[in-house]
């Protein structure tokens, strides 16, 4: 039996990817932000009510993180009220949400990867407006609260591995965060651990879907430069405290991935591999 996926924010750059792989085994229905406003709680209602989905995966969310410290309503509103709407209204018909959120949760003040069972201690606008819509799904029976970092992949070349490959093959100078310790997310393995928690069943909760291991955004880009076989590439290691950011970031954000192993019989590949497969895709 298909099961019916009402993918919200489709047109991002995971909505599009997610959409895309449930829709090899799955029935789809996706709402982009220019078709769903999910700030507008009646809408929200009746697009769930009406399609009467068995999962509801919410991809939608305001990332400007600097943005959401001038604007901390707009934040509040999209990352937080919003999924406090759509996780009503998906308890109402006993289906599952998935819903997806940010390493920005935490301090960054660790030196071991976060847990699940980590207490989460981000600040600025963004982390908070994050971490209440988490507080916002976990209220319903049937839900999974993904956080992510540090995403890349898809079909737009937006992301910030995109920005620094672009850089290296053009022989620009390109700086990179040497003190930022981050888990990088292949949005194609986020997908594909997003659909075998559901096929799994495995129990609800919280879980960290990330590729496995970690690294400074300055090695990224040097692992980039061995991988399209740049020798002389131009980086730059630069530390936060250098750069111009309006909103507190966490300086180690690594994550654990080991309960989505554990609990649900999820291996996720190597950032490193999974850096190597996006190439050869975007290649």
């Amino acid at each position: 039996m298909r099961t019916l996926v009402l993918v919200l924010g489709a047109g991002g750059q995971l909505g599009e990817v997610i959409a895309d792989h449930f829709a090899r085994g799955h029935e789809v229905i996706g709402r982009t932000r220019a078709e769903l406003d999910i700030t507008d709680a009646e809408e929200v209602r009746h697009t769930i009510a009406t399609v009467c989905p068995d999962v509801v995966v919410n991809c939608a969310a305001y990332t400007d993180v600097d943005g959401a410290q001038a604007h901390p309503l707009t934040a509040l509103n999209i990352n937080a009220m919003a999924v406090r709407t759509i996780a009503r209204a998906t308890a109402r018909l006993d289906a599952t949400l998935v819903h997806f959120s940010t390493d920005f949760v935490f301090d960054g003040t660790s030196s071991t990867p976060y847990r699940e069972e980590d207490q989460p201690g981000g600040t600025g606008a963004y982390a908070l407006s994050k971490l209440l819509g988490e507080w916002f799904a976990a209220e319903i029976p049937r839900h999974y609260v993904l956080r992510v970092e540090s995403l890349f992949g898809g079909p737009r070349a937006k992301s910030s591995v995109d920005k620094l490959l672009n850089g290296i093959i053009a022989g620009r100078e390109v700086r990179a965060f040497s003190d930022r310790v981050v888990s990088p997310s292949y949005v194609e393995d986020v997908a594909m651990a997003t659909d075998a928690l559901l096929q799994n069943k495995a129990p609800y909760g919280l879980y960290h879907c990330v590729n496995t291991g970690w690294t400074t955004w300055s090695t990224l880009a040097r692992e980039l430069a061995v991988i399209v076989d740049v020798p002389d590439a131009q980086i730059v290691d630069v530390p936060m405290a250098a750069s111009a950011l309006i909103a507190p970031r966490p300086k180690f954000a690594a994550m654990s991935n080991a309960k989505l192993e554990a609990a649900a019989g999820i291996k996720m590949p190597t950032w490193q591999e999974a850096l190597r497969r996006y190439l050869n895709v975007r290649r």
